[in-house]
């Protein structure tokens, strides 16, 4: 570096920082040579999920094997060596230690030898799964109360007969002073830990499965992990944030698909208030259109009693949300969602609603909250009802809690390793241009909409209560949700409306933004990845939303191998659609590896049975040479502070700053 770059007075100045904590020229180089050598490591694995849907165990079973890795580390030290049953049983071991281990000490006559003979193959697995890292990075993972002893069991050679002894016994005496099995749990979490270097988590945690906040806790407690909001996200944020028209659609949905253990059990909010207005204002309406969706398995536990209210309470809140979605779009002209105004479409007397130009038929007409003359006026009861829900949401500690994490650690979009991660799309028009909007900003498109979209999704939850800027920013979050052409939600028109009283199925649909169709073209993803600043052979656009489906022969592979669909179905609900459980993307130093999942059969199937996720896994993409940590974003950072410790050891050599050898 130039002394004019490097001796300006203002980098003077941060150089005179850096020496603080390097105060001489041996401090600085020490730490150069340590950079030096981490560049040249190899990158660490990325794990990519998508769309998981409070699909809890599922989640966990993906994450514990971190989509087939774990098992690949097995077969690669003991496959030719080690029975099949035994490298299934370690491998559920290590996913599952405490629950496996339960079952193993009431079915093996020896422990001691068990545990001696599994203690070796683990500290095999730590020892390959550390050894792409540094062991600074290895000793800061491992935990505390075992550090030293998995470090120098780790870094001891068995076959060094000096060193036999001792090895064997750091074991025995664990075993012996009966701390054997919290070591064990404490290394198959280790193998864990150092397996996958990032998550990312590519959008829709929440609704449709039963444990969203499991997720959250799992998601909170990992090492290093972003998200991409999803549109169904980005509903429980707005609705943490106090929007009442998202509080609304939150239980509207999760009574619709019976799933209130996450909103009851999960977030402690009580519904017995929607229950008691449901039950009185509703009680002589016709409901057959709010069925709630039950598995077989639920339907058993449901009496009639019991589905006749959860129908009372979807539709009272539906009706709810339809009045306060059309408020919401008279506030806010420039959505230009007018034509989603419905309610006073209704014609009451001939039972029908006209719908771009078009008369259809309704299916029900019963809503005694409606006033004809103002139908998106709240009564005085729907009111006091939303104001409750809606303080026992922004009241619900762990909810406010998951949303501050899914802010702070979210966005909607991410650059990362040359790749763009983001839920949705990227907006199009018809001729295949960058889609712009006015939506409280002056045409904007492309990554300026979305660096726009995801503040004003910021200002929805941290802004003043009570402020224009919030208020703004909780209305834009619902049109993040289902506004039209929306970047997580990337479609024409949400038709719950035409779903629930309309049976003509022609006037259901959804079209999709022209992203679904550009996005076959390489040229196209292409231009998208310039567009946020990304170019190369190795490039990519991940993509969740849209599920694949699979059994009709579609690929998650789009855009000539520039662009994949990590959402294959791990929800349950939309299986039958897919075919598969999920797609989910692994990113190694040497390759891409896109992995499909078959259904998973449940926790306690997969402990009890030793049985994985059936995965199917496929190289896609491999890389001309290893990618070194230098070839990252870690890297490029991490050559900046080399550079900077480079001027700070010219600056000593050179008089500039002086040595402080007192440190």
């Amino acid at each position: 570096m130039k002394p004019t770059q490097a001796y300006r007075p203002e980098n003077l100045h941060y150089l005179k920082m850096l020496a603080r904590q390097y105060p001489t020229v041996q401090a600085a180089s020490t730490e150069i040579i340590n950079l030096q050598a981490i560049l040249n490591l190899p990158k660490g694995t990325e794990h990519f999920i998508s769309d998981v849907h409070g699909e809890y165990e599922a989640f966990l079973h993906i994450v514990n094997s971190a989509s087939g890795v774990v098992r690949e580390k097995l077969d690669l030290l003991f496959g030719a060596s080690v029975p099949r049953a035994e490298l299934d049983q370690l491998a559920t071991l290590i996913y599952y230690p405490e629950e496996k281990l339960e079952e193993i000490v009431q079915n093996t006559s020896d422990m001691r030898e068990w545990y001696r003979i599994t203690f070796h193959r683990l500290i095999e697995v730590c020892r390959l799964v550390s050894s792409k890292y540094t062991r600074s990075k290895v000793r800061k993972a491992m935990p505390a109360e075992y550090a030293y002893i998995i470090d120098e069991l780790i870094h001891t050679h068995y076959e060094d007969s000096d060193k036999r002894d001792y090895y064997e016994n750091i074991i025995s005496t664990i075993i012996d002073i009966d701390r054997a099995p919290n070591f064990l749990v404490q290394l198959c979490w280790l193998i864990k830990r150092l397996d996958v270097d990032h998550l990312h988590l590519v959008g829709d945690i929440f609704d449709r499965g039963p444990g969203a906040d499991i997720i959250m806790d799992c998601l909170m407690g990992y090492h290093s992990v972003d998200i991409q909001w999803g549109n169904h996200d980005i509903l429980w944020m707005g609705a943490a944030s106090g929007s009442r028209t998202l509080v609304a659609t939150v239980l509207a949905n999760s009574l619709r698909y019976n799933n209130l253990e996450v909103i009851e059990t999960g977030y402690g909010i009580s519904l017995r208030p929607l229950a008691v207005f449901a039950s009185e204002v509703y009680q002589n309406c016709d409901v057959s259109r709010f069925e709630v969706k039950l598995t077989n398995e639920d339907a058993a536990h449901y009496t009639d009693k019991d589905k006749l209210l959860a129908a009372r309470m979807h539709k009272a809140i539906t009706m709810i949300l339809f009045k306060l979605e059309g408020r919401k779009i008279q506030r806010n002209p420039c959505f230009g969602m007018d034509d989603r105004l419905l309610l006073d479409k209704i014609d009451y007397e001939n039972k029908s609603i006209t719908i771009h130009g078009t008369a259809y038929p309704m299916e029900d007409v019963d809503f005694p909250t409606v006033n004809r003359d103002d139908p998106y006026a709240l009564t005085p009861e729907e009111e006091e009802l939303i104001h409750q829900m809606t303080r026992s949401f922004r009241h619900s500690e762990k909810l406010q809690r998951h949303v501050r994490f899914l802010y702070s650690k979210g966005g909607l979009y991410k650059v990362y390793n040359g790749n763009l991660l983001f839920h949705g799309c990227i907006p199009m028009a018809e001729d295949g241009s960058l889609l712009k909007f006015s939506i409280g900003c002056d045409g904007l498109s492309g990554k300026a909409f979305l660096d726009y979209a995801d503040l004003t999704a910021r200002r929805a939850y941290y802004s003043r209560p009570g402020s224009e800027e919030r208020q703004f920013g909780m209305d834009f979050l619902w049109f993040l949700w289902a506004g039209r052409n929306s970047p997580i939600f990337g479609r024409e028109r949400m038709t719950t409306f035409e779903r629930r009283f309309i049976e003509d199925e022609s006037v259901w649909t959804e079209a999709k933004n022209p992203y679904y169709q550009y996005y076959q073209d390489p040229a196209v993803c292409d231009r998208l990845l310039r567009e946020f600043g990304l170019e190369g052979p190795h490039c990519h656009i991940v993509n969740g939303h849209i599920p694949v489906k699979s059994k009709k022969g579609e690929s998650p592979v789009k855009g000539g191998g520039k662009l994949l669909v990590i959402d294959g179905g791990f929800c349950k609900a939309y299986q039958k659609t897919t075919g598969i459980a999920g797609y989910t993307l692994i990113y190694n130093s040497n390759c891409f590896r896109l992995v499909s999942h078959e259904p998973f059969a449940g926790r306690a199937n997969a402990i009890r049975e030793n049985q994985d996720i059936a995965s199917t896994s496929v190289v896609f993409e491999r890389l001309e040479s290893r990618m070194k940590i230098a070839g990252t974003d870690v890297g490029r950072q991490i050559q900046e502070q080399i550079d900077d410790l480079m001027a700070l050891l010219w600056a000593y050599n050179n008089g500039e700053i002086v040595e402080d050898h007192r440190s």
